[in-house]
This record gives structure tokens, sequence and C-alpha cells, in this order.
């Protein structure tokens, strides 16, 4: 699938002695140097109307820059017309809220039905920005706050905040069993050593941390606040199955489902219907990436989370006569 560009600047006198695909790095921010680099190589970009082949090529000031390119997509990359809830946007960086079963990444069985491709619909030009501007993910089936990076230099950032740990992610969950008291788990995660899509806590794993404090405890399930200082594959979910408060929901760390005793038909039917893990990205902190100024955003809690914390909590109620 071909996908076509076209973009016109005018080199600027301050640009005086550049090599060509420096100075439209510098025109075209959205896009990598590589990427401009490749169309200079493909004879895509011309210089006051003469096409130029040469990335090298010296810049005076002044000339009329035109860029008439094409991107050629693999399969899994195709863009797509998908939804997305956009919690706040500028042009740099893009906030989402993640539905349930909506997958990031293209991958098997999911090739043109995910965050990436409906990134490449609603915004082409990410096609040269790695990963179409997404830096980190949440799980298919887990619900929130995802901050995507909409030029190369937000993504530079972007990365090198969530390395430096900068970037604050809070979540919010449902997990079987009563937790006393806050606290974290600190514990290494790496490749489960046999089922292999599967993570597992792991000496030899690296190093993971997770903070929970308690927003409410029911009769056998505890509603949880977690901030994440790492962001391992499946962290909150491997940490909880971990200190044995797996998720309520979760498909492959929480084993059976946990049913109290003595509960109603009622409350069983909608515990064991709850078919994806209770978790839910609810905040997030960061800088501008541009501007450098403190920005935060909230989500709530999706409805099928409000409707299994009230079946809970009337389940609780029951038993306190």
């Amino acid at each position: 699938m071909q996908k076509k560009i076209k973009l016109n600047a005018k080199v600027s006198t301050l640009q005086l002695g550049q090599r060509l695909d420096q100075a439209l790095k510098e025109l075209f921010p959205n896009y990598s140097r590589s990427c401009l680099k490749t169309w200079i190589l493909n004879q895509y970009v011309s210089v006051n109307g003469v096409i130029v082949d040469k990335a090298k090529k010296k810049v005076s000031g002044g000339e009329l820059i035109s860029i008439d390119a094409e991107i050629k997509e693999r399969i899994f990359w195709d863009s797509k017309e998908i939804p997305l809830n956009i919690v706040y946007e500028d042009d740099e960086i893009l906030l989402i809220n993640k539905p349930s079963k909506l997958v990031v990444h293209p991958g098997p069985g999911h090739y043109d039905d995910t965050i990436m491709n409906a990134m490449l619909y609603h915004f082409p030009e990410s096609a040269c920005i790695p990963r179409a501007g997404i830096v980190h993910r949440l799980d298919k089936d887990t619900t929130g706050l995802m901050v995507i990076a909409k030029t190369i230099s937000a993504h530079n950032y972007l990365l090198k905040n969530l390395r430096k740990r900068e970037i604050i992610r809070e979540y919010e969950a449902i997990v079987t069993g009563q937790i006393i008291t806050s606290g974290k788990v600190d514990a290494p995660i790496g490749r489960h050593i046999r089922k292999r899509t599967h993570m597992a806590v792991n000496s030899m794993g690296k190093p993971a941390i997770t903070h929970y404090s308690i927003i409410k405890n029911f009769r056998n399930h505890t509603w949880l606040r977690l901030q994440l200082e790492t962001g391992r594959t499946h962290q909150i979910r491997v940490h909880m199955s971990h200190i044995t408060h797996p998720i309520v929901g979760d498909p492959i760390y929480s084993g059976r489902p946990h049913l109290p005793k003595g509960s109603s038909e009622v409350f069983m039917a909608a515990l064991s219907a709850f078919n994806r893990q209770a978790l839910h990205a609810t905040m997030l902190r960061m800088n501008h990436p541009i501007s450098g100024i403190a920005m935060e955003w909230h989500t709530e809690l999706p409805i099928d989370m409000i409707e299994l914390i009230n079946a809970i909590q009337t389940d609780t109620e029951k038993f306190k006569h």
C-alpha cells in the first residue's frame, strides 16, 4: 500500500551551510532524519524545482523545498479508521483513553485493528515516527490513559523521560483478598521459564517495582491504587499474583475465579462474567516535551469496573448484617 506525502517549505537564511538532510529535519520536524534522507536518495525532494539525490548537498538559505513522496507500508502497518477516545491533543502529543479489547501494536491475529493502525489513519505523518509515536503500551484488556508522540522530538523526549521514571502513571485495580496495609512489590520480572508468552517473577529478570495503596476493602476483595516505578510487561498483573492477590478477571495470572463462601448466585455470576483483568490506567503526569509545563490527566473508571465494584459492595454489605 502506498501513501502519498506532499510537503513544501522555504530554507531559512539561518540554515546557511547545513546539509540538505539536516535542513529538512529542521523544516519538517514531524519526520525522522533517516526518513527524509531516504526520500532524498529516492529523488522525492526538489530544491528550487530541481530534483536532488544527495543528502550531503549544502543549502545556502532561501531555497524552496518540495517533497512529493510515497511511503510503502508493511501490510500489518496499514492505516485503518478506528475511533480514538482523545483526552488531550496538541502539536506534539496525544492522550487517549484506551478501551478494553483494543490492541496497541500489530501482531499475529491483529494486523490492522490496533492503536498503531488508528494512528496511521488519523495522523498519516506518524508513519515516519518509530511505532507511529507509541512509546508505552497497555495490555489488550487493560483500559485507560496512554500518551503518544506526534513528532520525532516528542517521541525522543517521552522515551527518555520514561527511562528516567519522570512520567508518572497510576492505575486502579480490584484484587482478590483483603490487603491490610499499603506497600510495594520489589521483585524482578522476566519471561516464564516454560510459558514463553507469560511473564513471571524471576531472579534473572529485570528490576520491577510497583507501589500500591488501599482505596477500599471489601469482604473478599480490595480496591487498589497502584503506581509504577518501572514499566515491565504485565508488571502489575504479575506482581499482584506474586503476593497472592491476583487481579480479578485476569485470564493468565489469577487462576480460577475466587468465589467467596455464602455469596449469592447473582454475585457469583457477576464475578464469573467479568472477562478481563480489572485494571485501569487512571492518571498520567508529565512535563510537556516543548513547554516543560507540568501536566496531569485523569480518567474515570469504565462502566464494567464500576458495575463490578457495585456488585462486590452489595455482597459485602449483605454480610455486615
